[in-house]
């Protein structure tokens, strides 16, 4: 059975949800923010061996942060300032026998920094004939590279080589490829917003650092 395919229209509307918080017009909703990455861990496992170290990250913060939101406390986590602050007050930030929704949210905030500039390169490519792993290998070297340890960094490297051209790429990964290109330039202004509206909330808190 093939794969599903990476819907960028759903990604889209996700991220929009993720700023719709009636209480507070700079929180993040965790729900849709998930969601949102459950379709990008599509777009991670169908680049195949190039990302797969990515996809099945995301896959595990995912999971743990939905089980934060399946617990009788499940409010404290159902914006992502409400959680900062929750597991601050609780001093849980530190604790050993507590997986931090805040520390394993930051996981996944780190990988849309990387993918919403390697989106973004990959809009710009003036021809799509042009080959994606130039603009693969600099997105990730002023991004995920920065947290990732030198034997990931170098498999991640040779591998990129291997990435065909941009309408190959989104052929391969995207429901729609040409609706993709069209839409592209609409969600990477939401994905924008709700990246820096987390990172706000990070520096806010001053938990970048979270180990």
């Amino acid at each position: 059975m093939s794969q599903e395919k990476f819907d960028l229209t759903k990604v889209h509307e996700c991220f929009d949800r993720c700023l719709a918080d009636p209480i507070d017009p700079d929180d993040v909703l965790v729900d849709a923010y998930l969601e949102a990455f459950k379709e990008l861990y599509k777009f991670f496992s169908l680049m195949g061996t190039v990302f797969g170290f990515v996809s099945s990250d995301v896959k595990e913060k995912v999971e743990i942060l939905e089980k934060h939101r399946q617990q009788p406390n499940a409010e404290k986590f159902e914006t992502i300032k409400r959680m900062m602050e929750y597991e601050r007050d609780a001093e849980l930030l530190a604790k050993k026998d507590y997986v931090s929704g805040s520390r394993t949210l930051l996981r996944l905030h780190r990988g849309l920094d990387f993918i919403y500039v390697f989106l973004k390169r990959l809009g710009e490519l003036a021809n799509p004939d042009d080959k994606t792993n130039c603009v693969c290998q600099t997105s990730y070297n002023e991004t995920l590279a920065h947290f990732h340890p030198w034997l990931i960094r170098k498999g991640a490297t040779v591998a990129m080589y291997a990435l065909p051209n941009r309408d190959q790429l989104l052929e391969k990964v995207c429901v729609d490829a040409a609706t993709a290109i069209q839409k592209l330039p609409e969600m990477l202004v939401v994905a924008r917003q709700v990246y820096d509206r987390t990172q706000d909330l990070y520096t806010k808190y001053d938990l970048h650092g979270l180990p």
